[in-house]
């Protein structure tokens, strides 16, 4: 970083020279976002952005280990009914089914799990006769 602030300066003046040194030496040249609005500005101001940033970032969720497999089924099962072919519902649900099982071996944190394995065969025909195929 910099030196220690001299005895006999003023804080903001030892501050406001640091700044202007460091634009000279071209240290905030080229950051990146440069030129682009801040994101979120449109948006009501919440105390907790940066936890909410972060966690999004880093694929972090506040929910107990069960709810967010739950959720995670419910996402999948959405996905499968928007899917384009039959190839397409089939992974995306033997997916859902694999971390079930998983959880199922091994229980995870929080409430109940209350799930069973999804049966993909009753999905597909579902989903068939949503798209009109026979």
């Amino acid at each position: 970083m910099t030196e220690r602030k001299p005895a006999g300066v003023g804080f903001e003046t030892w501050v406001d020279r640091q700044i202007r040194e460091a634009e000279q030496r071209g240290a905030f040249a080229d950051l990146p976002g440069a030129g682009k609005p801040l994101p979120g500005l449109d948006k009501p101001y919440d105390p907790m952005w940066w936890i909410k940033a972060k966690m999004e970032r880093e694929g972090l969720s506040a929910l107990p280990p069960s709810l967010a497999l739950r959720k995670a089924v419910e996402d999948a099962q959405e996905e499968a009914a928007g899917a384009r072919s039959e190839a397409e519902v089939r992974r995306i649900l033997q997916g859902a089914n694999d971390a079930i099982r998983a959880a199922l071996a091994r229980p995870p944190e929080g409430p109940p799990l209350n799930l069973k394995p999804l049966d993909i065969d009753t999905a597909v025909a579902r989903w068939q006769a949503a798209r009109g195929d026979r």
